[in-house]
């Protein structure tokens, strides 16, 4: 891999793992066109994932600080025999409801192989009917009235669905932002507090899965190119974090179309190419 790809591939997840076009579902389809698909290639889109993360870190540090420092106050209620959960304030409710959104990716953990093997393969249909997929949600959430829950009174119902739906966003062209971010809106949240729950949950569902998946890359012998994955991490970093600023005013304006239109276009192209590259093979 030359650091040129590396660079374009950290662009190119920097800006899609925010904006809702689904991240793996572009990187699938550069490295197909540009015959890098594969183990190696798979392991690149992972450590991708991690410069990201970072990313989100900064952003939304305030958030995430306030969440760990309320963390171990409430270890503390609890040690004291003080914890209740008729008194919990916006970071104490914020922890539960990641906690039970996360509940969902136990079940979808076991089918963390065949996300994998829809990622790594030379047919790209699935990833344009993801893409529809993802076009479908976004235009349904921009037309929904907006909602008023934030931490204060978001409940469990409305973690789960926003959870479930981040278990389903692996599949390649399902973006994993978009579809919790609808999902969001769809159980009534505010849609910059959307926003927020979306990202920030993705914190420990995507260093999980990713701490999985490079363990089982090593264990495969999956040649690493030290330097091309350290520029691709920084770059995505970099990228991801003004992808988030962008997110963040798009959500408060209410105005998702262009990432419905660009998914719809991109989705319906991309199931063309792949049903012609099926009969010519």
């Amino acid at each position: 891999m030359s650091l040129w790809d590396a660079i374009l591939q950290g662009i190119i997840q920097g800006l899609t793992e925010f904006l809702p076009v689904s991240s793996s579902g572009h990187l699938s389809l550069y490295q197909h066109f540009t015959g890098q698909s594969g183990e190696a290639a798979g392991l690149f889109s992972i450590l991708l994932h991690l410069g990201t993360l970072v990313a989100v870190c900064i952003a939304f540090w305030d958030t995430i600080w306030g969440m760990v420092v309320e963390f171990f106050r409430m270890i503390g209620d609890l040690w004291k025999g003080k914890f209740t959960f008729r008194t919990t304030n916006p970071n104490r409710r914020m922890i539960f409801m990641m906690i039970v959104a996360l509940a969902p990716l136990l079940v979808f953990f076991f089918l963390r192989d065949w996300y994998t093997s829809l990622s790594a393969d030379n047919d790209i249909i699935v990833e344009g009917l993801c893409f529809l997929a993802t076009a479908g949600l976004l235009y349904m959430a921009d037309h929904l009235v907006p909602g008023k829950k934030t931490a204060s009174n978001m409940r469990v119902r409305d973690a789960l669905l926003v959870g479930t739906m981040q278990g389903i966003a692996p599949l390649p062209g399902l973006s994993r932002s978009g579809s919790t971010i609808s999902a969001g809106i769809f159980a009534g949240l505010t849609r910059e507090f959307a926003v927020s729950f979306s990202f920030i949950l993705g914190i420990p569902a995507v260093l999980g899965a990713n701490i999985f998946e490079v363990k089982d890359a090593l264990e495969a012998g999956v040649e690493m190119q030290l330097l091309p994955m350290l520029i691709g991490m920084v770059v995505a970093a970099v990228v991801g974090f003004l992808a988030i600023k962008l997110v963040r005013w798009l959500a408060r304006s209410g105005n998702f179309k262009v990432f419905t239109w660009y998914t719809a276009i991109l989705g319906a192209a991309t199931v063309i190419i792949g049903v012609v590259e099926k009969f010519i093979h």
